[in-house]
């Protein structure tokens, strides 16, 4: 039992120490001055990459306020569309059903090059290329995968006896879905909201395709400085993009999860 225990103290710190040393590697980068490949540590520390993150000359606070608003925008419309998308594969038998399945998953099994090309096309023709709405509506094929297999996994399991309960008791349609299959469903927006939000926020080759450089995101102003070898920088921004993913995916866990706002949002 004593080995048992150790076993899964030495597995539990090797996780954490796998998950964390990365991000405490980009905080030291993120205030460093130089760093020499064969020291441990830098030779300088300085302020220098935070000092131009929050300067007026850097994009980062527009950029990850359009990237907030982006990815807010395509979570909330990707859970209106993949409930009912879900209800359908997890709840119904349909001719063709498997095929349905196999083009739900088909904008994250074919390239994203050859998508992304052939919506541009598309967008340009109809008006929606270099636009906030443009860069909106590419987001939401490729987000749309996970929150309809999310949700189609909870409907199997969830069945229909709970909403034909509620229809023996006179319920309508509307009444059935909030107040007897909307609770149910709390854990599944979470999973599915964060993570449509988490692929959305670091969307990089469609937004750059489909904005043209003119919608700037925080992955848009990332990649440069990766590219052009400045770490600093480059690393004070990843913490952004990675605390930023994190605070929001919390604010979501308590707004749905917690009584109050659930007692409060029945009574809408």
């Amino acid at each position: 039992m004593y080995r048992l225990k150790a076993l899964r103290r030495i597995v539990l710190i090797s996780i954490l120490v796998v998950l964390i040393f990365p991000f405490l590697v980009l905080v030291v980068w993120s205030f460093s001055q130089g760093w020499a490949s064969n020291a441990l540590l830098p030779s300088e520390f300085g302020l220098r990459g935070w000092r131009y993150l929050f300067s007026t000359q850097s994009a980062m606070l527009s950029s990850l306020r359009v990237s907030i608003l982006i990815s807010l925008v395509v979570t909330v419309l990707g859970l209106i569309i993949c409930i009912p998308a879900g209800k359908a594969l997890g709840s119904y038998s349909f001719t063709g059903k498997k095929v349905v399945e196999i083009l739900v998953l088909a904008p994250i099994i074919i390239p994203t090059v050859a998508v992304g090309m052939g919506i541009q096309i598309v967008f340009i023709r109809y008006g929606l290329a270099d636009t906030l709405l443009g860069v909106i509506l590419v987001h939401l094929p490729i987000v749309l995968p996970y929150g309809i297999r999310i949700f189609a996994s909870i409907y199997k399991a969830l069945g229909t006896k709970w909403e034909e309960q509620a229809k023996t008791l006179k319920a309508n349609g509307w009444q059935r879905f909030w107040f007897t299959t909307l609770p149910f469903l709390f854990p599944g927006m979470i999973s599915a909201g964060v993570l449509m939000f988490n692929v959305s926020f670091s969307q990089y080759f469609l937004t750059y395709l489909i904005g043209g450089g003119k919608i700037i995101t925080l992955p848009i102003l990332l990649f440069p400085f990766v590219n052009s070898g400045d770490r600093v920088v480059a690393s004070g921004l990843s913490l952004v993009f990675i605390l930023t993913s994190l605070i929001l995916m919390f604010a979501i866990e308590k707004i749905i999860t917690d009584p109050e706002q659930k007692t409060n949002f029945y009574y809408l």
